[in-house]
C-alpha cells in the first residue's frame, strides 16, 4: 500500500534525533521526546484555485522541515510511521 497525499498535504517521516546530549548524557527511549524534525517523502499536487487549476506547493520531496509538535496525523505504511499534514503545518524548512 503506497500513499500519494491530497491537494495541500505532504507525507514526512520523522528524524530520529540524539539520544546523547552534548555533555554525553545518555537519555533513554521512554523519556525522548518525539522529533519535531523530518524528511518529505511525498507531496500533493498542491493549493486549488477558485478557477480550479493547481498552484505549486514551496516544499519539495527530500527536503527536511521542522514542523510543530502536534502537528499531523499519524499513521503506519508497511510498519514505518509517517506523518501526513497540510503544508500550512511546516514551521520552516532545514538548511
Amino acid at each position: 500500500m503506497d500513499v500519494r497525499p491530497l491537494n495541500d498535504r505532504v507525507l514526512v517521516k520523522r528524524v530520529e534525533e540524539e539520544t546523547k546530549t552534548p555533555g554525553g548524557i545518555i537519555i533513554p527511549d521512554s523519556h525522548a521526546e518525539k522529533p519535531s524534525t523530518g524528511e518529505i517523502v511525498a507531496i500533493g499536487q498542491g493549493y486549488r484555485n477558485e478557477d480550479g487549476t493547481f498552484s505549486s506547493l514551496s516544499v519539495k520531496k527530500g527536503e527536511k522541515i521542522l514542523f510543530g509538535k502536534y502537528s499531523g496525523t499519524e499513521i503506519k505504511i508497511k510498519g514505518t510511521e509517517y506523518l501526513i499534514m497540510q503544508e500550512k503545518d511546516i514551521l520552516g524548512i532545514l538548511q
